[in-house]
């Protein structure tokens, strides 16, 4: 792994950071719109105890919310990309809070909404509907809404929990700052006793490294450190289990997890049948981890060995030019429409490229109005070149979505959010696969290939069953302790990598550095979202302009109907295990070639 330095912001070339200028010229900027809030909240606030008037006063509540939400999530963008740019910045902390408090106030002034739309009577909308042809923009949100009917409160129980909402928040934000600026981490050394730096950030490049004295070094720094923090991040993460449940609990769901999927209308037979299906197809996942320890030639596999590629010699920097070219090159599948938005984000710096100093660790694509903005912290890696594509396909829907659907039915819900990131990753890692020849570069796409089934499928799922299982004790009046909590996560690594693998006290609290845990039931749809993608994707490249067609109106659906029924547009039926189980069978068929490419090894 090359050693590479972590600059500093300013060191970072403009043509590398994103085009945060495009939301606002200035901070003043800023602080002069979010002011007006103050007045939009007023004006929204005087139609309490008015929405079941007429359908005219309906539609005029509702076309001022529209417009206000456009400008609120302009200026979340803003403060909330510049806190990502340095963790550690205290004046952007600073206008982030200010802006949720704020926020957390239009909730307040805003709640009587709900329960007045609630109150009207099925018969007395349509009148509505009929009395006002203008109110019919926003029959999807009133029906979405109102589907929900059952767990609504009294306007002045809604009131009290939207003042609620800032404290809901405590339990990730104060995670963020913990694991993102204030957690650091011992240098790792390499076999020479070479220093490298350790951040959430270079983790898994150091991870990724042939040299496994350096994989151990870093290993080691990262999770020992969490690991003297582990009674901390307990805390914290007993914290957010206990707010979802006194807000299931307020709302009268029968747990959080029901709470969670209800909002995205999501069944929960998904998200069971989702574990159930990997469970059947574990023997797989176990045959990987025993190729992995035979071709690594090791007496003992480690977790630490479960990211370096098993083909020597293959990998090598990609340089950013490089990779944005082989991304625009592979998705070629889905036409010139797709590729055009594409070359835009290339070309107007949607991207924030590298790592700097204080900078949020991962990868993420917000889907601001303006346009789209991607954080990366690329490293040049093959996982790095991937993330591009993965992100850019989040940005891309999220484009398409703005563009087709107004405002208020342009923001798709997180259960097809992961689809057409992965679809990108599999068109990209087909393209690869059929531009070598080579049998050693074959088997190290192969492996790359296999590695992500290995920690979307396998991995996600397993998160999801730790997320569930945690979920249930603290319903059940159990108190997330660091003991319970690396108990769980021990059993369930154990049961997802089988007997081959060293299951030590370390990944025991890995726990501790998974954000996801904070996104309140997400991390299942990464697994639903890779087996849909390699769905889609095979029938783009088998079918091609038909199949190209219902994908891109998938992208540009926004919310207009439910995920389920927006998969089912595109050709995949997600509420039965067959794409699942698919994409697991293609894992199999991945692994059979893999083992023959290396039977010599």
């Amino acid at each position: 792994m090359e050693n590479m330095k972590i600059r500093n912001r300013n060191e970072i070339p403009e043509e590398d950071k994103w085009a945060i200028e495009d939301l606002y010229a200035s901070d003043a900027a800023w602080e002069q719109d979010l002011a007006t809030l103050d007045a939009d909240k007023n004006e929204l606030a005087s139609y309490a105890g008015r929405l079941g008037e007429n359908g005219q006063t309906l539609y005029s509540y509702l076309h001022k919310m529209e417009s206000v939400d456009v400008k609120a999530d302009r200026l979340a963008n803003y403060c909330m990309r510049k806190a990502d740019e340095d963790t550690r910045d205290p004046v952007y902390q600073a206008m982030s809070g200010k802006f949720m408090s704020v926020i957390v106030e239009f909730g307040a002034a805003c709640s009587f909404e709900t329960p007045e739309i609630m109150a009207i009577e099925d018969d007395q909308l349509e009148d509505f509907y009929r009395e006002t042809p203008e109110l019919a923009r926003y029959r999807r949100y009133l029906t979405d809404l109102r589907r929900l009917r059952d767990h609504v409160l009294s306007p002045g129980e809604e009131k009290l929990l939207a003042a609620a909402g800032e404290m809901s928040q405590a339990p990730d934000n104060i995670y963020s700052l913990f694991a993102d600026a204030d957690m650091t981490f011992p240098d790792a050394l390499d076999s020479q006793g070479n220093a490298h730096p350790v951040t959430q950030g270079t983790f898994v490049a150091c991870e990724e490294s042939p040299d496994r004295v350096l994989r151990k070094s870093a290993y080691e720094s990262l999770y020992g450190s969490f690991m003297a923090y582990k009674n901390t991040a307990a805390g914290l993460l007993n914290a957010q289990n206990k707010q979802l449940k006194f807000f299931a609990d307020a709302r009268k769901y029968p747990s959080a997890f029901d709470a969670a999927l209800s909002r995205t209308n999501v069944p929960t037979s998904v998200y069971r049948n989702l574990i159930e299906t990997v469970h059947k197809n574990a023997d797989k996942m176990h045959r990987y981890i025993r190729l992995r320890k035979k071709l690594l030639g090791l007496e003992e596999l480690h977790f630490y060995d479960v990211y370096t590629p098993l083909v020597k010699d293959v990998d090598k920097h990609i340089p950013f030019a490089h990779a944005k070219q082989t991304v625009y090159d592979s998705l070629a599948p889905l036409g010139e429409e797709y590729r055009k938005i594409l070359k835009e984000g290339f070309d107007n710096r949607w991207i924030d490229v590298y790592q700097n100093e204080g900078k949020r660790s991962g990868a993420y694509s917000a889907g601001a109005g303006v346009h789209p903005y991607v954080l990366l912290n690329y490293t040049g890696t093959l996982d790095s070149q991937f993330t591009l594509a993965h992100e850019m396909g989040h940005a891309i829907h999220s484009y398409l979505s703005n563009k087709h659907q107004n405002p208020i039915d342009s923001n798709y819900v997180i259960f097809v959010a992961e689809v057409a990131s992965t679809c990108n990753e599999a068109l990209l890692m087909e393209h690869l696969l059929s531009k070598t020849t080579d049998e050693k570069e074959r088997a190290y796409l192969i492996n790359h290939f296999l590695d992500q089934f290995k920690g979307t499928i396998y991995r996600q799922t397993m998160f999801a069953e730790f997320e569930l299982n945690i979920g249930t004790m603290v319903a059940e009046g159990k108190t997330l302790t660091a003991d319970a909590l690396c108990a769980e996560y021990r059993r369930l690594n154990e049961l997802y990598y089988g007997p081959d693998i060293v299951v030590d006290e370390q990944i025991a609290v890995e726990w501790a550095r998974i954000p996801h845990f904070y996104y309140n039931y997400y991390v299942f749809q990464y697994a639903t979202g890779y087996a849909a993608a390699i769905a889609l994707s095979r029938r783009i490249l088998s079918q091609g302009e038909p199949a190209v067609a219902d994908y891109l109106q998938f992208l540009s659906g926004g919310r207009t109907k439910s995920p389920i029924d927006l998969l089912k547009g595109a050709g995949v039926d997600m509420t039965s295990p067959e794409p699942v189980e698919s994409a697991l069978a293609l894992f199999g068929e991945l692994l059979d070639e893999m083992e023959a490419l290396m039977e010599d090894e």
